[in-house]
């Protein structure tokens, strides 16, 4: 039986060495890898599955409901992630136990909008969904801690894309709105509980048994990407101007999403066209984000947020000044890019800023940001005609990509 060591890097760094991870929890961590997708895959139709539907809801309810609905969903999916982290390192809350709540309520929330109740699709299926999001990347920041970036962003676009065959479907082959949501909410639960069932954390502090974590840590010391210069408790980190920088950033990033969620089906005229736009901005969200994560690695999280902030801006007025079906698309797959991207890039920046102890708790304080730019988006963008809110989200997707510029990791000169 292999006996655990503890060794340190050149920082003081903690490692816990010497088990696989199959002699820690009975399980490879690619099954949990995969298992963290899956679950990601049902959860995400939440969000992007419901711009697909809005054509179909039209007899129910207006534009405007349906938009603070899904404003509704997401201040609930974004403003679980710190309660269900901090539940997590209070071991108040397993993996699984934390799945198979967020399976039920995420089931809950769909079968209710099938019965006419938006609320309960909002508020039921945003702490679900939640729940689901919150613990996949968690556990996935735990168990490949040697490649956080690029797992996380492979486990997150499973949001984006996963909503794809949903949105086809509904513009396609949707008739009986009730019976679709009721089976959708069926299948949302089977996948995630099962996927639940193989949720499990590593030991605190394991590190995979294949890789050196000194010579990792001295290859990290010489990349764009460094480590925090101390570890930030959350109190500490919101005192920081590079925490609010990034705050703001992702707020107008999470603004200009959910108005092209919304309002894009609607824009292009047809019914067909516009859930096509849409799967195409979901599956240029969720390959965009695996993308964006290796690029990360490559040239700095910050630039990689910088840029795609900017190219979701600028693929707003791709969208209103298009002419043709080839533009709608290149604007719909920039617009994806551009601004669903950075949530895959949040939890590296908030680790590599605010350092990894307290990571998890960071994070989620951050993520709230997204709660807050819809928000922005149900007061300002809403209200408005497409022209003028077009013009909007691209001038926030810029300020955004302006924001951004200003990072910095805290304690540490610019130059």
């Amino acid at each position: 039986m292999p006996v655990a060591t503890y060794v340190r890097d050149h920082v003081g760094r903690l490692y816990r060495v010497g088990e696989t991870d199959v002699e820690v929890s009975g399980r490879s961590r690619r099954a949990v890898l995969w298992a963290a997708w899956a679950a990601m895959l049902a959860a995400g139709i939440g969000q992007y599955g419901f711009g697909a539907l809005i054509p179909q809801l039209q007899d129910r309810w207006s534009v405007p409901e349906l938009f603070w609905a899904l404003a509704l969903w997401t201040v609930c999916q974004a403003g679980t992630a710190f309660p269900a982290a901090w539940l997590r390192e209070q071991k108040r809350l397993t993996p699984t136990g934390a799945m198979w709540m967020g399976a039920i309520l995420t089931g809950a929330g769909f079968f209710t909008l099938g019965q006419g109740q938006l609320v309960g699709y909002s508020v039921l299926g945003g702490i679900g969904a939640g729940l689901i999001y919150a613990t996949c990347l968690g556990t996935i920041v735990r168990w490949y801690p040697e490649r956080v970036t690029r797992k996380v962003a492979f486990v997150s676009g499973a949001f984006a894309y996963g909503s794809v065959p949903f949105a086809l479907a509904t513009g396609l082959f949707l008739q009986n709105v009730t019976g679709f949501l009721t089976q959708t909410a069926v299948a949302i639960v089977a996948t995630t509980a099962v996927a639940g069932a193989l949720m499990k954390d590593p030991p605190e502090h394991w590190w995979p048994p294949h890789v050196s974590p000194r010579e990792w840590a001295l290859d990290r010391a010489r990349v764009p990407n460094r480590f925090a210069l101390k570890e930030f408790r959350t109190h500490e980190a919101m005192r920081c101007g590079t925490f609010w920088w990034l705050y703001g950033g992702v707020a107008f990033a999470a603004a200009v999403s959910l108005y092209d969620l919304v309002y894009l089906p609607l824009f292009v005229g047809t019914k067909v066209l516009g859930v096509i736009a849409l799967a195409t901005l979901a599956a240029a969200t969720g390959t965009g984000r695996v993308l964006v994560g290796w690029i990360s690695d490559k040239i700095g999280r910050r630039k990689a947020l910088v840029w795609t902030l900017a190219t979701g801006g600028m693929a707003q007025f791709v969208l209103l000044y298009s002419q043709n079906v080839t533009g709608l698309l290149i604007g719909a797959a920039l617009a994806g890019l551009g601004t669903g991207c950075c949530y895959s890039l949040l939890v590296g920046l908030t680790r590599e800023y605010f350092g990894e102890t307290n990571g998890a708790q960071n994070f989620g304080v951050l993520y709230t940001a997204k709660a807050a730019g819809a928000l922005i988006a149900a007061i300002v963008l809403a209200s408005q005609g497409p022209a003028f809110a077009f013009v909007a989200a691209g001038v926030l997707g810029l300020a955004g990509s302006v924001l951004t510029r200003q990072l910095s990791q805290p304690g540490r000169p610019r130059l």
